[in-house]
């Protein structure tokens, strides 16, 4: 009788043979690693063991993380053939959890698909396949809280010898850094790259407790010497420069800045919203600081224009338009707008929820400020922002945001209210003041005086 194997997380599989064993663990290694051959092991897993459930369920979570409309079609397919081995061949209850995880999912339920992965891992907390595909829908949703309960439920049943402790680890600091605790966020990112080289979510987690400490010089060298720990990885190596980018921007160094963006950030012109992301919102911080980016607003508003239609996430959305008010896209910025209050009305599924609140005030708010409406800008922004957790990304990502509502609450003449978020941002970074904030408590003070001699 033929007996099946165990993954290198001691999971049980229906795997048979050792060549596709093998290629699944390296599909799960390369995932948890953001590793760019992550798809090509599972196309090898498939091809070897074509009735494998699991990793059909998986090869469409993948998909559906891409946020892109385009694939949902690979991702039904595959779904499908998840489902028919499912019928064919008796499956793991851990497998069963997987696929109807992903149901949910397809449905555009991803909430609900969360209480299947909490299920897998309560019956399995070592899991680590589960623990890092719950976590990365729940950075989608923006639900930091439930990343962390999730991650320390699991971690008393972990051994430092585990395969994916690591890993574990890394996933662990950036959910501490996600809920404030700063100094705990950091060791544990330390810890993680010590026990996983390639663990580019640990190391990146560690940028992102110096952004949020203003320490732009110690995250600079951080990341210094340590590109090989992203260099393996698929898109996510550009997001690891933006942060370095970031940080040179804190400082007042717009030319690395801008050398970065064009020789790391953007040397490849893809169209993947998680690279658009990092481009818009680096183009406009260097903006709100007074930098002339040229014309690179344009390859991406080109690409933003394509995806008016596209509607998988309000995150991405957010960031398409950005891209398009950058280069003054009237026509799609108009159907963009109206997409998203088609999808607002419609209030179907989580992401549509999330495109009534806080999508639409968010974009309305960006579409005034792109027309210099900046009274306009500053209420429908400062309305989405006690909302924006939902919109998914970090703390860092949602930032630019955060810093639009600002800028436009100054040019605006609000400059308590301004002056009040901005004390609140800078409480969030432990009371740490960033090249930002000091420079807008100038524009502030400068504003007021200028307001007293005007009534003089």
């Amino acid at each position: 009788m033929v007996q099946n194997m165990q993954d290198i997380f001691g999971q049980d599989t229906t795997l048979t043979s050792p060549e596709a064993l093998a290629e699944w663990n390296k599909t799960q290694l390369a995932f948890l690693a953001h590793g760019a051959a992550t798809p090509t092991h599972l196309a090898k897993t498939l091809e070897t063991a074509p009735d494998f459930a699991l990793g059909h369920a998986v090869k469409a979570m993948f998909c559906i993380l891409l946020g892109r409309r385009e694939v949902l079609a690979t991702a039904q397919v595959a779904f499908d053939a998840a489902k028919a081995a499912e019928r064919a061949t008796p499956v793991t209850r851990r497998e069963a959890h997987f696929i109807a995880a992903l149901g949910d999912w397809m449905e555009g339920q991803p909430r609900r698909a969360l209480t299947h992965f909490e299920t897998a891992l309560a019956e399995n907390p070592t899991d680590t396949l589960a623990m890092k595909l719950d976590h990365a829908l729940r950075f989608v949703l923006g639900d930091n809280r439930g990343m962390r309960r999730m991650i320390e439920t699991v971690m008393p049943a972990y051994t430092n010898d585990h395969p994916g402790y690591g890993y574990l680890l890394g996933c662990h600091a950036f959910a501490l850094e996600e809920t404030g605790d700063y100094n705990r966020a950091q060791i544990a990112g330390r810890e993680a790259l010590l026990l996983a080289p390639d663990d580019a979510w640990g190391l990146h987690a560690v940028a992102h407790v110096h952004d949020m400490t203003a320490d732009a010089a110690g995250g600079i060298k951080w990341l210094t010497g340590r590109e090989e720990a992203w260099a393996h990885c698929n898109n996510f190596r550009y997001h690891v420069w933006w942060h370095k980018a970031l940080m040179h921007l804190d400082l007042d160094q717009h030319e690395t800045v801008l050398s970065l963006y064009d020789q790391k950030i953007r040397s490849d012109k893809t169209d993947d919203y998680r690279d658009i992301s990092n481009a818009t919102s680096l183009l406009s911080r260097l903006e709100l600081d007074g930098v002339d980016v040229g014309d690179r607003w344009e390859e991406l508003a080109d690409l933003s224009a394509n995806r008016t239609e596209d509607g998988c996430l309000i995150f991405a959305d957010l960031h398409y338009l950005l891209a398009l008010v950058g280069d003054h896209r009237d026509d799609a910025i108009g159907a963009l707008m109206g997409r998203l209050q088609r999808d607002a009305a419609e209030r179907r599924t989580d992401t549509q929820k999330a495109m009534a609140c806080p999508g639409l005030a968010a974009a309305a708010g960006l579409e005034a400020f792109g027309d210099a409406n900046y009274e306009a800008a500053f209420l429908n922004l400062a309305k989405a922002r006690a909302h924006l957790q939902n919109a998914g990304g970090s703390h860092a990502q949602r930032d630019v945001f955060e810093r639009l509502t600002i800028d436009s609450g100054i040019r605006a003449g609000f400059f308590d209210d301004a002056e009040a978020l901005l004390a609140q941002r800078t409480t969030q970074r432990n009371g740490r003041i960033d090249g930002y904030a000091a420079a807008r408590q100038k524009l502030i003070q400068n504003g007021r005086g200028a307001a007293r001699i005007a009534v003089s």
